[in-house]
């Protein structure tokens, strides 16, 4: 297809098409002349997958660029992981974190294997130490129930991965699903949160 349809079946403008092309974010069609190229199938997927990273994952173009060279490398799914979660992950240094809240972090992840500058590991430790700066350091029933739903988050991912038949489907569900499955998950938590409350506070307790 030429980019009209391209623009047409995908629903993204043409001028935003060429963008995505000049930032290498979408590979080139083939060339048919001067100023005309043509697109497949690939290009559409590319075009959808881009869009989520985007649009849904909120990522910025920088960002969407290092997840699309992890889809296209020859790494293998434990090294795409790594990139797409550091990708994606805010930059957290660890000496300024709490010795407090990294040991809490780490009491709950006992048993896993979390290297030390996962940036999960940091993060949470981030979010701990604020909660203790806040007045509220006992997050000790809270924060287990966390890491249990993370945990089979996880495996939930896992799973979702390895259904995938080709290693081009598994990479880019390893990429797009770390972007895009933190995104579903707030957005059923939120749905959660309204079912859990309607039910404990539904006769007017407070």
């Amino acid at each position: 297809m030429r980019m009209a349809q391209l623009s047409t079946t995908s629903g993204i403008p043409v001028a935003t098409i060429k963008y995505y092309l000049r930032e290498g974010l979408l590979p080139a069609g083939e060339r048919q002349g001067p100023n005309q190229s043509l697109y497949g199938p690939e290009h559409l997927r590319r075009l959808r997958v881009i869009r989520g990273l985007l649009e849904v994952g909120g990522l910025s173009i920088a960002a969407a660029h290092q997840v699309i060279d992890a889809i296209d490398s020859d790494l293998g799914l434990s090294h795409t992981f790594d990139i797409a979660q550091r990708t994606v992950s805010p930059q957290i240094d660890g000496t300024a974190l709490s010795p407090e809240a990294v040991a809490q972090v780490d009491a709950v992840l006992s048993g896993w294997h979390v290297s030390p500058d996962n940036p999960g590991r940091l993060a949470a430790a981030r979010v701990l130490q604020t909660f203790a700066e806040l007045g509220q350091p006992d997050l000790s029933g809270w924060v287990p129930g966390y890491a249990a739903a993370a945990l089979a988050v996880a495996e939930a991912d896992l799973d979702e991965i390895d259904a995938r038949t080709d290693r081009e489907s598994k990479t880019e569900m390893v990429v797009v699903g770390t972007v895009l499955g933190d995104a579903l998950f707030a957005a059923l938590r939120r749905a959660a949160q309204e079912h859990v409350s309607s039910q404990r506070y539904s006769g007017g307790a407070s």
